[in-house]
């Protein structure tokens, strides 16, 4: 069941806009909001028509991160807790492992997990109102294994640790400049990402997800207990219909039409 804080469109060109939608409280993110996350990515990896993934928030922020107002209930005790760790790290690993190209479109606050799900996605788009925070070390709590790692993945060590330690709030230009962002952009954010998306758009299906499955498994150290499956996605390409389908558009010098098969 999705729920219904969290929107999903598709656009032309096999675009999907997976939007948090909680304006009135920043979109902060409810343990609902966490679980439906997982089963929405879930769902788009395996969708064909679907070629690239837009993870937004509505109105003016992305989102303002976990909805702390709820923890008294949902994240109470030391078992509520771990349900709500899980959930929300799921959700991380759905957007991270999910098989066709994500950009985070980014205006307004990120903070806290909703900086994680950003750096979760392959790519971070944003307009100059992004600020981004992760408040850990001021409410006390430090942050989880798989937050850390993305974050880490992203800004480096010296980065992660400043951002980390001292808790301060990041604008475009530092976000950019650490690596934080992919783009920082002065126009309209939404026109400037499905630009951005577009030029994933017309290429192979499994040549993307097969590359972001090698590359991601290379990043977090563990291509080489992975070999099997990761070579499995080189054979499937050699085997697929789109490979053929490339040869033949090259040499009749025409753009190719890929089918995802």
């Amino acid at each position: 069941m999705v729920s219904s804080d969290i929107s999903v469109e598709r656009e032309a060109e096999g675009l999907a806009v997976v939007t948090l939608d909680r304006p009135a409280k920043r979109n902060a993110i409810s343990l609902s909001m966490w679980q439906s996350l997982k089963s929405i990515f879930h769902e788009l990896g395996k969708t064909d028509e679907v070629r690239a993934v837009v993870l937004t928030g509505a109105g003016a922020n992305f989102s303002a991160g976990a909805d702390i107002g709820e923890f008294a209930i949902v994240r109470a005790d030391a078992r509520s807790g771990a349900i709500y760790e899980r959930a929300e790290e799921e959700a991380l690993l759905a957007v991270l492992h999910c098989n066709k190209p994500t950009i985070a479109q980014i205006s307004g606050f990120a903070v806290g997990g909703a900086c994680a799900l950003a750096c979760a996605c392959d790519f971070r788009i944003a307009d100059r109102s992004a600020t981004f925070f992760i408040p850990a070390a001021r409410l006390g709590i430090v942050y989880s294994l798989l937050e850390t790692e993305l974050l880490l993945r992203q800004v480096g060590l010296a980065n992660a640790k400043h951002i980390l330690f001292s808790g301060e709030r990041i604008t475009g230009d530092k976000a950019l400049r650490i690596g934080l962002l992919t783009e920082l952009v002065e126009a309209e954010v939404e026109h400037a990402t499905r630009q951005f998306a577009s030029g994933f758009a017309a290429n192979a299906p499994i040549s993307l997800a097969g590359n972001k499955a090698i590359l991601n498994a290379l990043a977090r150290g563990e291509a080489n207990q992975r070999r099997a499956d990761l070579e499995a996605w080189i054979h499937r390409s050699m085997e697929s219909d789109d490979y053929k389908e490339g040869q033949r558009a090259f040499r009749e010098k025409r753009p190719p039409r890929f089918s995802g098969r």
